[in-house]
């Protein structure tokens, strides 16, 4: 397999290439698809690895690629700071490995301030973003055990957007309608975009009214001048009508 790669799905909507550092997620979200497309169990899936060979072989791609413009988004299958990072300090090489290369990178995480170790590394054509799905420490310890505490990744994603980085907020899953839209009441000054996606795979998500929380969303962040984007599997409800 190669490291990068070109995102197909839902995955492809997020980014045009994409990198994952690490085999597993030290994290255990409830909701996490990635042991399934990655075909694990989930409690193989939650003891993370190093890639065999894996600076090395990013090298390699990375040297070899003919045009690198687009923006390498760490990571879909793993978060690239995860508490194994904090040993292995593995997406700090990637990103100067990328970086060596050309390639403009975007890091997506719930590591919080584990990340601001390498904000340094960041220029004008990068980018750092965060998945928001509570504000309240309770509900993210139920769904999001091991990952930072929200306010922990709104204070650093506060920081990086400080010191004059592009900022970005995954909205997705929607776990609770409001608190996702509370999230943004409380983000827009320091996040430049906003993506926005629903609850899959998980039987919560039959439970949640979809077509008023896509208009609630998009009225809100109209009205804050925000840039947004809705997945496809979300927008779907923008053109129903109410039920």
């Amino acid at each position: 397999m190669t490291l990068i790669y070109k995102p197909k799905g839902r995955a492809g909507e997020y980014a045009a290439l994409a990198c994952n550092v690490y085999s597993g997620c030290d994290h255990g979200c409830v909701y996490c698809y990635a042991p399934s497309v990655t075909f694990k169990e989930r409690r193989d899936f939650v003891i993370s690895k190093q890639r065999t060979n894996f600076v090395q072989q990013l090298n390699l791609e990375a040297k070899n690629w003919t045009d690198p413009k687009e923006q390498v988004l760490l990571c879909f299958t793993c978060d690239p700071y995860q508490h194994l990072d904090q040993k292995l300090e593995l997406t700090r090489q990637a990103i100067l490995t990328l970086k060596a290369h050309g390639f403009p990178f975007c890091v997506l995480t719930k590591g919080g301030s584990r990340a601001l170790r390498d904000i340094d590394l960041y220029g004008p054509r990068d980018a750092f973003a965060t998945t928001l799905t509570f504000l309240d420490d309770e509900r993210s310890l139920l769904w999001e055990p091991q990952a930072a505490l929200p306010t922990d990744r709104i204070s650093t994603i506060h920081t990086f957007y400080s010191k004059g980085i592009t900022t970005w907020v995954s909205l997705e899953p929607v776990l609770d309608p409001e608190a996702s839209l509370e999230i943004i009441r409380q983000t827009h000054t320091f996040v430049d975009l906003y993506k926005v996606g629903r609850l899959n795979y998980h039987p919560l998500a039959q439970t949640i009214n979809w077509y008023q929380f896509a208009h609630d969303a998009v009225s809100l962040l109209d009205s804050l001048g925000k840039k947004m984007y809705v997945k496809k599997d979300l927008a779907v409800y923008l053109s129903k009508t109410a039920a």
